[in-house]
């Protein structure tokens, strides 16, 4: 058995979406300063790094991210790799031969590389609303990407309410530099913020000894 941690260290400083809150970490009290113990505090949105958007991120009144199926979270994932860097069309994921019967769908694209520039980079591979449809009609129940939106940066939202409004769990933010295409089971739990709209999430993929 092999493990895979495909998150993204949280660490001050780091990419984040144009917009949301810069991250910084920070030690509040400190055994060297004669503190009895070391103790940090961490300054983030809640869609930082590896994350999960919850149904009412895009969704006016729909739920929050403490209310998703953990058993849409953990279970077989295939990981598919899609040499597009740009839009993801429906079209590209029908000739990436993805399993019948996958419910979870993590998608390797150039994204992984992107983890390495200290810049937000915006031309990233995202999926169109016609790839998004091609996921609901499948019964996918979890797509996870390689870079901190689904959708393109200047997307109208349009990918996510597809996928939310159908329940499909958007796992954001991964890196799969380090992992090749095929079958996994994915540990994905993400924190337990009541009403939330999204939250960080620690991701592992476990490759079981053939």
């Amino acid at each position: 058995m092999r493990i895979y941690d495909v998150s993204v260290p949280i660490r001050s400083g780091m990419v984040v979406w144009p917009g949301d809150a810069d991250v910084v970490v920070e030690t509040v009290r400190s055994q060297a300063d004669g503190s009895r113990a070391n103790v940090s505090a961490a300054h983030l949105g809640l869609h930082t790094g590896t994350h999960v958007d919850a149904p009412c991120h895009f969704i006016a009144g729909a739920a929050g991210v403490d209310t998703l199926s953990l058993d849409a979270l953990i279970g077989p994932a295939w990981v598919a790799q899609v040499e597009t860097a740009g839009p993801i069309t429906a079209h590209d994921l029908a000739r990436v031969g993805v399993p019948t019967g996958t419910e979870r769908l993590l998608l390797k694209t150039p994204n992984s590389a992107l983890w390495d520039r200290p810049e937000f980079f915006p031309d990233f591979a995202h999926l169109t609303p016609d790839a998004a449809r091609w996921v609901v009609e499948r019964g996918i129940r979890l797509v996870g990407v390689d870079y901190l939106s689904v959708e393109a940066f200047t997307g109208d939202g349009s990918t996510h309410e597809v996928l939310l409004a159908a329940g499909v769990v958007v796992l954001e933010g991964l890196n799969l530099s380090e992992v090749s295409s095929g079958w996994y089971s994915l540990y994905c739990l993400p924190l337990k913020v009541l009403g939330s709209d999204g939250a960080p999430a620690r991701a592992v993929l476990v490759a079981e000894d053939r």
